[in-house]
């Protein structure tokens, strides 16, 4: 399993999918671990948790957002950047 700063340093836009919500604790405790932050500077875990984040190479996440969420589902580029989609509990890039 990659860390999350690996991925974030990875050729493209990194989304992460977070299946269920132990999941999702689990990568918000990572996160924090690891030094990421929400632009603002806000911890992961001081927002709402969401099923999908992006990781930036700055050690920031985002939420990805609707059109985001369709690219997930459906694309392998977003603009001339290649989607590297990560399922968090699995482990690996899908």
């Amino acid at each position: 399993m990659l860390t999350l700063k690996e991925l974030s340093r990875k050729k493209g836009r990194v989304y992460i999918y977070l299946e269920d919500d132990e999941t999702c604790r689990r990568f918000i405790d990572e996160a924090e671990r690891e030094g990421f932050t929400f632009c603002d500077g806000a911890a992961p875990s001081s927002r709402e948790h969401s099923t999908f984040y992006a990781l930036n190479p700055d050690l920031t996440i985002n939420f990805i957002g609707f059109s985001g969420r369709i690219a997930y589902a459906c694309a392998d580029k977003i603009g001339n950047q290649k989607l590297i989609k990560y399922d968090y509990k699995k482990g690996c890039i899908v």
